[in-house]
C-alpha cells in the first residue's frame, strides 16, 4: 500500500539513520503523479514542524511554511509540464527526482527537484486528440488572474494561437479556470514576488506569440522578411526590448 511504503521508509530512515529511497513507474495513467502527490503530502504531514508564535505588537509578515511550500510546487510542475494525452487528461510529460531532506528529530528541513526529459516537441505540436501544456490554456482564462491576458498581451480565445491549437483545447475533467488559481496561488507560496509570477506568465504567453510570426521572402534577395510585425511587436514589449533588435539584431 503507497502509504505503508511511505511509513515504511520513514521509519527505516529514523531507525537506521540512512537514506531511503522510492521508485514510482508504471504506465501511462497508472496513477505515477497522483501517487507521487499523496507521498508528499504524507511526508510533509510526518515532518511537519509546530511553530510557535512570538508575542510581538507589530504584526508579522504572514510567511508559508516549509510543509507548505514543499506540497505547492505541484501545481506549477503540472501546469508547465503535464499534458492530455490519448490515455491521460493530465499526463507528466518528464521525470522528476525529488529530494527530501529530514532533520535528526524527523521533521522537514528542505527539499530539492529536479526535472528532466521534458517533452519539447508538444510545445509546438499536438496530436489531434492531445492537448499542449496546461499553462498555455490557463493563460486565455479570463477574469481569475486580473489583467492577465493584458499583461501578456493575448486574447482569451486559445484558437488565436497556433502552437497550442492543433489538437484539443478543452479537456472535460480539467478546470482551466481553477487551476490557473492553484497556480497563482503556488507563486506566492514558494515565494515568487509579483514581478518573478508577471515574468514567467509573460515568457510563457511569448511562446504562443512566436508561434503567430509568419515571414516571405525579401524581393529578390535569398533571405526572408517579417510578413505580420504585431505578434513581433507583442514579443518585444513582453521582453522588455526594442522591435528592432529583435526584428533586426544579431
Amino acid at each position: 500500500h503507497l502509504f505503508a511504503a511511505s511509513d515504511g521508509a520513514y521509519a527505516q530512515m529514523m531507525h537506521n539513520s540512512k537514506d531511503q529511497s522510492m521508485l514510482i513507474t508504471g504506465e501511462s495513467g497508472a496513477g505515477k503523479t497522483e501517487n507521487t502527490k499523496k507521498v508528499i503530502t504524507y511526508f510533509a504531514i510526518l515532518g511537519a514542524t509546530e511553530v510557535k508564535k512570538k508575542v510581538s505588537s507589530e504584526p508579522e509578515e504572514k510567511k508559508a511554511n516549509l510543509e507548505d511550500r514543499i506540497v505547492n510546487t505541484n501545481p506549477i510542475l503540472e501546469s508547465y509540464g503535464n499534458a492530455k494525452t490519448i490515455r491521460n487528461d493530465n499526463s507528466s510529460r518528464f521525470g522528476k527526482f525529488i529530494r527530501i531532506y529530514f532533520n535528526h528529530m524527523g521533521k522537514l528541513a528542505g527539499g530539492f527537484i529536479d526535472v528532466y526529459l521534458l517533452e519539447k516537441s508538444r510545445v509546438s505540436y499536438q496530436q489531434p486528440n492531445e492537448r499542449g501544456y496546461h499553462i498555455f490554456f490557463q493563460l486565455v482564462e479570463e477574469g481569475v488572474v486580473d489583467n492577465l491576458q493584458d499583461l501578456c498581451c493575448m486574447s482569451t480565445d486559445p484558437y488565436d494561437y497556433f502552437f497550442c491549437s492543433q489538437g484539443k483545447v478543452k479537456v472535460d475533467s480539467i478546470d482551466d479556470g481553477e487551476e490557473l488559481e492553484f497556480t497563482d496561488i503556488a507563486f506566492d507560496t514558494l515565494g515568487f514576488t509579483k514581478e518573478e509570477k508577471d515574468n514567467a506568465y509573460k515568457l510563457t504567453a511569448c511562446i504562443l506569440h512566436l508561434g503567430e510570426m509568419t515571414f516571405k521572402q525579401k524581393g529578390r534577395e535569398e533571405s526572408c522578411e517579417m510578413d505580420d510585425p504585431i505578434p513581433g511587436q507583442k514579443i518585444g514589449k513582453l521582453c522588455g526590448i526594442e522591435n528592432w533588435q529583435l526584428f533586426y539584431g544579431n
